[in-house]
């Protein structure tokens, strides 16, 4: 794409614009002649991804501003009034509206709704933030067509987002995205009604509490141990961080109902798009965590909990036998979640029929054996929670009943209710988990160690490797091109026995590439290698992120019941994939 060709959609971009600070950021770079920064910005859309249009803050077509989110939002619109013809006829399509902490989350909110208004929806918009569980969650409660939430969820400050959901209150998948996209592209003319007039004419509905109430009551209904939880809640001390986002009256208002003691980190508590105290407000960074930990060893916590700014992820560390916060993963919590939820289900009789679980292909497979411990089915998806509800739809009518969902990303489901990861009813069933293991003279960790010993130990890690801007594209479409030709036959001197290819629906052991077998997965670009020992590594390009990842899953036997030995050995290997992958990119 040559220079003329960026400067026209630049000059584009800016007579369709209507905000004139993104106008004016591409103007001052027109006038200093920035291709490179003008190319980035101009060279392609924005596209869905594993949760929807993710991009930098900023004037572009290839970044976050209110052209961009007006038109996603008209591309939107035209396609559900195109699939569901009827109700656009008798003007009974409705649409739900959310957003987060971030900048201009509310601005694009706003301008989103009055877009389906403008195109005969009836609309309701959340007053003021709420988290992504919750706009899934309306969506079903409020018999919507639709929903969106603007969120970027865990991304740095620079980013913002769009999340589209479909009417089950999942987020959009294939078909649905693709023909979301082909409806943006061909945009000719942006429908948006005034705010006033939406009002009056019952198109914009403005709703608050009537939602939230509900929603803590879903919350609590999965609740088991009512007794328990009047016994023992004021004796446990619970240090908590929203990190500048959503969650904060939500946790409280749960947890507070519990009885809970809960202290609320008052310098990360109030919603702020610039998360001042962090540079990176993913609770899955250790570094994001460093103002809690440090709390709650003050004032001697016995849990932490964290939830990322959409309040869909949730994160945790327990108090160890020195005093020390001690992190828990989002593979331990998801095993430590499967082991409860299933040992409560037989406890009040309340397990299914064919009960299963669903987790992503980079997850653990620890929770497959705690699950297989129960009589639990395991069933595998692509990554993203759109996937898991999807696969929940797709067992629930082979006669499964489907009882919880995570990945390894600090994401779980707790049922059909809401139909995307929910880090409100996480941090309430974590809170019931531990009354439990301390009623029975345990704590989080120690349970733990008893699955370890029982199922084997699992060390895990994910490394991110950034390419930014249009020259990252081309480096990571090479380097998956690279990785696929080369059918690595070992990693860091173990053999690979089997490589599953998500991208060509096929796997094969890398000595015989000819015989090829199905992999029933939907398409996606993404190349496992199952190792000799037990490990499995998984590569793929973030949906949301200029980055790819690789993600490393080591499961290492536990002699007698000396789990520190065994956890020191898997970190230890996990180490030596770690620098041989390196290596290859």
């Amino acid at each position: 794409m040559d220079s003329n060709t960026i400067l026209t959609y630049a000059k584009q971009y800016m007579a369709e614009e209507t905000d004139p600070a993104f106008v004016k950021e591409v103007e001052a770079l027109i006038a200093k002649n920035d291709e490179k920064e003008l190319f980035d910005r101009f060279y392609r859309q924005l596209e869905f991804g594993t949760g929807g249009l993710r991009g930098i803050i900023g004037g572009g077509t290839n970044r976050m501003n209110p052209m961009v989110i007006k038109k996603a939002t008209q591309g939107l619109a035209d396609y559900i009034i195109e699939t569901f013809p009827e109700k656009a006829k008798s003007g009974t399509l409705k649409a739900v509206i959310a957003h987060d902490s971030r900048r201009y989350s509310d601005v694009f909110a706003e301008a989103t709704a009055l877009i389906f208004a403008a195109n005969g929806f009836t609309v309701y918009l959340f007053s003021a933030l709420r988290p992504t569980p919750e706009l899934s969650y309306a969506i079903r409660q409020l018999g919507c067509d639709t929903g969106v939430v603007v969120t970027a969820s865990h991304n740095p400050p620079q980013y913002n987002g769009y999340k589209a959901y479909w009417n089950d209150g999942a987020q959009v998948i294939p078909p649905h995205d693709k023909g979301i996209i082909d409806k943006v592209n061909t945009v000719k003319k942006i429908n948006m009604m005034n705010r006033d007039e939406a009002i009056k004419n019952g198109k914009l509905i403005i709703i608050d509490k009537e939602i939230d109430e509900k929603y803590w009551a879903s919350v609590k209904a999965k609740l088991h141990r009512g007794d328990l939880i009047k016994e023992m809640s004021k004796s446990v001390k619970i240090v908590y961080t929203p990190l500048h986002g959503t969650g904060a009256m939500h946790v409280e208002k749960v947890l507070g109902d519990m009885g809970f003691n809960i202290i609320t980190v008052p310098e990360q508590r109030q919603p702020d798009g610039n998360f001042p105290t962090v540079s990176y407000p993913n609770p899955e960074d250790p570094a994001a965590l460093k103002m809690a930990i440090e709390l709650a060893e003050k004032e001697g916590a016995d849990i932490l909990m964290a939830t990322d700014p959409d309040a869909d992820r949730f994160a945790s560390a327990v108090k160890d036998s020195t005093g020390k916060m001690h992190l828990i993963t989002g593979n331990q919590m998801g095993a430590l979640f499967t082991d409860y939820l299933c040992l409560t289900a037989k406890e009040f009789g309340v397990m299914p029929a064919k009960p299963a679980i669903v987790r992503s292909i980079v997850t653990s497979h620890l929770c497959d054996r705690i699950a297989k411990g129960y009589g639990v089915e395991s069933f595998e998806c692509l990554t993203g929670f759109k996937w898991i509800c999807n696969k929940a739809d797709e067992i629930t009518k082979q006669g499964y009943h489907y009882i919880y969902g995570f990945e390894e990303s600090y994401g779980y489901n707790f049922g059909m209710e809401i139909r995307d990861k929910d880090g409100i009813a996480a941090s309430a069933l974590c809170a019931e988990m531990s009354l439990y293991w301390r009623k029975q003279g345990k704590s989080l960790l120690e349970r733990l160690d008893e699955l370890f010993i029982q199922y084997g130990c699992f060390c895990e890690t994910t490394i991110n490797k950034v390419f930014p801007g249009a020259e990252g594209v081309e480096i990571m479409k090479n380097m998956m091109i690279k990785l696929r030709t080369s059918a690595l036959k070992d990693i860091a001197g173990v053999k690979v026995l089997t490589i599953r290819d998500i991208d060509q629906s096929c796997s094969y052991n890398p000595l015989t590439p000819d015989k090829k077998e199905t992999v029933h997965l939907p398409v996606s670009n993404v190349l496992q290698y199952y190792l000799e020992d037990g490990t499995i590594i998984s590569v793929r390009p973030s949906g949301t992120e200029p980055k790819i990842k690789f993600y490393i899953i080591h499961p290492q036997p536990v002699q007698g019941k000396d789990v520190a030995a065994a956890q020191t050995k898997a970190e230890q290997q996990v180490k030596i994939f770690a620098q041989a992958l390196d290596t290859l990119v």
